[in-house]
């Protein structure tokens, strides 16, 4: 990555550049101090202290494989839907039925290990998997993965700071009344259970927001669009299960249904500050075919969506 320098940045050290203008973390900044071609001032390696003229070039090595993170995820060749990709991060469809991430009993049918092959045919080094956001096994759509350390740290960030916005369609069980409603529940870990997770009094949990709005009523289930403000495990699963509505399919949180074979889930839409400029990225994608079909069920034109 390499920067020109500007006439504010003019006689300013190096280091002030990083955690002002490029907004390093402390660990970043330590692995590029490690790294023979960390940090290079007009083609030569400088200190952090090295004092910065206008029109100079800063130059930044931001692989994961240049200080020697090499990943120990075997790359498979799966399926994977790219929506969006540039230099920095790319944001991927994920098909229903595959993890995120490695897990006992799925270590090589993940999302990871797509990402990893697809690496590979592009002539990629395969470096540290870092997905900013992750999706259950069972709910498709979109997931962000940022392609080196400080991308990471800044969409993490943004994460953290609620910039990045994600918005989901669901199918719910029973007909929801309301045109619109906010959930706004603490939600805490089920006794004795690294899975499941319940709605309870607030101090006991994590505090949990959501905003959704029907789209659409059917016989005996509602299309929503929904707007998890925080993200808690198996948010929008809990609450709309804890207002009587399971999402339809959820056999965790609700029961079996025979029209899916899955939670009917599908992240579609996602909004957050692109690391480099911070300029607000928009990515969307179309919904997979389980939840198209019983969505076209009520003649309901999935291009109606607004996804404001």
């Amino acid at each position: 990555m390499e920067f020109k320098i500007e006439k504010e940045w003019d006689q300013r050290t190096v280091k002030e550049f990083l955690y002002g203008k490029v907004g390093v973390s402390r660990a970043v900044l330590t692995r590029l101090k490690q790294n023979e071609r960390g940090i290079l001032l007009c083609g030569k390696r400088v200190t952090v202290r090295a004092v910065l003229k206008e029109n100079d070039i800063l130059s930044l090595e931001l692989s994961d494989t240049a200080d020697g993170r090499v990943s120990m995820i075997p790359p498979r060749d799966l399926p994977l839907s790219v929506v969006y990709e540039d230099d920095f991060l790319l944001v991927v469809n994920k098909a229903p039925g595959m993890p995120t991430h490695p897990t006992r009993g799925h270590y090589e049918d993940t999302l990871a290990n797509a990402l990893a092959a697809y690496q590979t045919k592009n002539n990629e080094k395969g470096g540290v998997f870092r997905a900013v956001n992750r999706l259950d096994r069972d709910t498709s759509g979109l997931v962000l993965i940022a392609k080196d350390q400080l991308s990471a740290a800044k969409l993490g960030r943004s994460l953290q700071e609620g910039r990045i916005e994600k918005t989901y369609l669901a199918l719910l069980s029973g007909c929801v009344a309301e045109p619109e409603g906010k959930i706004e529940v603490p939600i805490c870990r089920v006794s004795e259970s690294i899975i499941t997770r319940r709605c309870c009094e607030k101090g006991q949990g994590d505090d949990a927001l959501t905003l959704y709005r029907v789209l659409c009523r059917y016989r005996d289930y509602t299309l929503v669009q929904a707007r998890p403000i925080t993200g808690r495990t198996h948010q929008l699963r809990v609450h709309f299960a804890h207002i009587g509505h399971p999402i339809l399919g959820d056999t965790l949180y609700g029961k079996e249904d025979c029209r899916m074979a899955r939670q009917a889930l599908h992240a579609n839409s996602l909004s957050f500050p692109h690391p480099t400029d911070d300029k607000t990225l928009r990515v969307t994608c179309p919904v997979p075919a389980d939840m198209l079909e019983l969505i076209k069920e009520g003649n309901y034109e999935i291009t109606q969506l607004d996804p404001k």
